[in-house]
């Protein structure tokens, strides 16, 4: 396993500028060269393996088909008796991408997670509320907290054992500190906790921030859930394939693990592949020995610059605009911005959209007072921003989002095979 410095993983303030940055970058490449030459799928790649940065320069991409091809274990860099883990991606279209991690491995996925600008401490009662079944986001988080001492509470969001009824209760009685989700499970618990007669800024004391990730995040929305908490959000990003990739400094910008990665901007339209810029991105992991990937083509669409941070960290800031673009450069993000910009008291937290070709289809969840105004300064701020005509319905609060959805507990049961008279004996072999 690869270590820049002394034998260990490289810490924050082991370089000093983007140079310096370049040197610790240099000092793994060659292990994570010698690794991938262990790896059945670049070894026997008509490219070969790389000789060094020069040659890595050119080198084709690694795509995700690369990876589905390879399942499960034709990306496999060692022995299997070496694994610690193996996850899958959700699989959603068609055969899953695999990843996999020595025990080495996690040390550095939990290393990079506990960058985390507001820190993890052994007095801390951390919710994780992503994923656990096969994917990575909720055991790094997990065996992250555990490393710091933390309290683990794991409410997968996954699990029809956890509504989020029940997630709000254990953030109440628990008096948890910090939670791990996906940024729009905060707006959901939020309107849970209204739906319960909660305040989410007054009757959750304990709560000191939301950690977030597994989706694009405007400034905006992000904005709107740090008031509706009463805490900061920080945001973090990666996939189960590499791991973490980002993480927010003191002064809130999401800088890219360049210390851990080789990280560059691949513009499809044009096949040309920089540095920084505006792009979709490329990853090379620097310390990975179960699955090394070289120019990993990840596919989400960002904005890297290599600018001055006052956090001196000397690492790249990127903006992560996500995957979807629906033409006419609209974006998630960016429409979303748009979104939570309207003012916060019309009580906005829900939205969808619809790009029909020839214009876009909106629906707020709303105030019904403020629906016209909301609905008249959504469809002024598309128009400005992308010259589209758009139809924005302002709907009532309980369209979007059902309240039974927030107020639900469903019965959890394990497999019987006894039943009395009066019991559904359908459930028998069922497990929810």
């Amino acid at each position: 396993m690869p270590r820049a410095v002394s034998g260990r993983l490289p810490r924050i303030g082991d370089w000093t500028d983007f140079d310096s940055l370049a040197k610790v970058q240099e000092s793994l490449l060659a292990g994570t060269l010698a690794a991938a030459s262990a790896s059945a799928f670049y070894r026997t790649r008509r490219d070969g393996v790389p000789a060094d940065r020069a040659e890595l320069a050119g080198y084709p991409l690694t795509s995700k088909a690369d990876l589905r091809d390879a399942y499960p274990f034709g990306m496999l860099a060692v022995d299997r008796t070496r694994l610690a883990t193996y996850h899958e991606s959700s699989g959603s279209t068609g055969t899953p991408t695999a990843s996999y991690y020595t025990g080495a491995d996690w040390a550095d996925l939990v290393d990079r997670y506990t960058r985390m600008r507001v820190g993890i401490k052994d007095t801390d009662t951390f919710l994780v509320r992503t994923p656990y079944a096969l994917m990575l986001t909720g055991h790094v988080a997990h065996a992250a907290a555990r490393a710091c001492g933390a309290t683990v509470v794991p409410a997968d969001n996954r699990s029809l054992a956890t509504p989020y009824a029940k997630v709000v209760r254990l953030l109440k009685d628990l008096d948890v500190t910090l939670t791990w989700s996906l940024p729009t499970d905060a707006l959901v618990w939020a309107a849970a906790a209204a739906q319960a007669g909660l305040r989410p800024d007054r009757d959750f004391p304990a709560l000191r921030a939301l950690l977030v990730a597994g989706e694009p995040l405007s400034e905006a929305r992000r904005d709107r859930i740090a008031a509706v908490w009463g805490v900061p959000v920080v945001q973090e990003y990666g996939a189960s394939e590499t791991g973490g990739l980002a993480g927010e400094c003191p002064h809130g910008e999401l800088h890219l693990w360049a210390d851990r990665a080789i990280f560059e901007v691949y513009d499809p339209a044009t096949g040309r592949i920089t540095a920084d810029g505006s792009g979709e991105l490329v990853v090379t992991p620097l310390c990975r020995e179960a699955m090394p990937l070289l120019r990993y083509h990840i596919g989400d669409r960002v904005e890297v610059s290599y600018r001055d941070c006052p956090c001196g960290w000397a690492l790249p800031i990127v903006r992560v605009l996500g995957r979807f673009s629906a033409g006419a450069g609209l974006t998630q993000v960016g429409l979303e911005e748009l979104v939570f910009r309207l003012p916060a008291e019309y009580g906005v937290l829900f939205w969808r959209a619809r790009h029909t070709g020839s214009g876009l289809r909106v629906q707020i969840e709303v105030e019904v007072r403020h629906g016209p105004a909301a609905a008249g300064e959504l469809t002024a701020a598309i128009g400005a921003a992308y010259g589209l005509d758009a139809t924005v319905e302002a709907v009532p609060p309980g369209t979007l989002v059902p309240p039974g959805v927030l107020t639900a507990m469903p019965e959890v049961m394990k497999p019987r095979g006894l039943f009395t008279a009066d019991e559904d004996w359908d459930r028998a072999l069922r497990y929810y």
